[in-house]
């Protein structure tokens, strides 16, 4: 990091947040953070990630790392330990997927309830993915489902995404974006 990067962050010009990318496997996570790259650095193949990977992207005013969280069964018990360092969440949830959305709400509620999480206002983005599925839910049928209405204490916003056409995350990023703006103020 060179002296003037420093000097920005010391700033506060220059900001940089780690979120976590969570959610049941085959949601969409690691295609949504692809999208999220520039376009030079996507990656054609999207492959299961297997434990976690890292990935980095910026927007104007941000630089994100985010942690993107394997959403299989055997290794959803990794995620706990990345909640202390996460200043932000986007959790992402195949809309198409109803006979998993009990297992994602399961799943959502021991995140909530967690200790490193429960106490913190930490924004809540939720990628309501795969809206180009015949038979995927609304976002508001998402919503209703995982009762994101009884989140009352951190901020949430729900997304209706398609993340291989792009569809829906922009929206979400700018909230995200927003809300660590004014969380640092």
């Amino acid at each position: 990091m060179g002296l003037f990067d420093k000097l920005a962050g010391w700033l506060g010009l220059k900001k940089e947040v780690n979120v976590l990318c969570l959610g049941l496997d085959n949601s969409g996570k690691t295609t949504i953070i692809n999208r999220l790259k520039p376009s030079n650095a996507q990656v054609q193949d999207i492959v299961p990630t297997i434990g976690f990977s890292i990935e980095k992207f910026k927007t104007s005013s941000l630089s994100f790392t985010v942690f993107d969280m394997s959403g299989q069964g055997r290794y959803r018990n990794l995620w706990e330990h990345y909640y202390k360092e996460g200043q932000a969440i986007i959790f992402a949830i195949d809309s198409a997927d109803k006979l998993r959305m009990v297992v994602a709400k399961e799943e959502l509620d021991t995140l909530l309830n967690h200790p490193d999480i429960k106490h913190r206002r930490i924004p809540i983005l939720f990628f309501a993915n795969k809206m180009d599925m015949r038979d995927a839910l609304t976002s508001v049928k998402v919503s209703q489902l995982l009762c994101l209405e009884n989140i009352k204490d951190k901020p949430w916003h729900i997304c209706a995404t398609n993340a291989l056409t792009g569809d829906g995350l922009q929206e979400g990023v700018d909230w995200l974006q927003d809300q660590i703006k004014t969380m640092r103020t």
